[in-house]
């Protein structure tokens, strides 16, 4: 069973592949048969559910002045 990990949960994130804003829902291991590699489920501006590994987010936040 693969353990999730909700701690970022709603945390905003730009995907690097597409370059568009999401949001992280839970981060978790996929494990493979010769290595373990770290991926994201993430959910993109018009509510799509999709797996993303961790190298290709990043962290982000608005740089909106009042």
């Amino acid at each position: 069973m693969v353990e999730k990990d909700y701690k970022l949960y709603g945390t905003k994130i730009l995907n690097l592949k597409t370059q568009e804003i999401g949001l992280l829902i839970c981060l978790w291991e996929n494990k493979f048969a010769d290595k373990t590699v770290d991926f994201a489920t993430c959910v993109d501006k018009t509510g799509k559910r999709y797996n993303i590994e961790i190298d290709n987010i990043r962290g982000f936040e608005d740089d909106f002045e009042q």
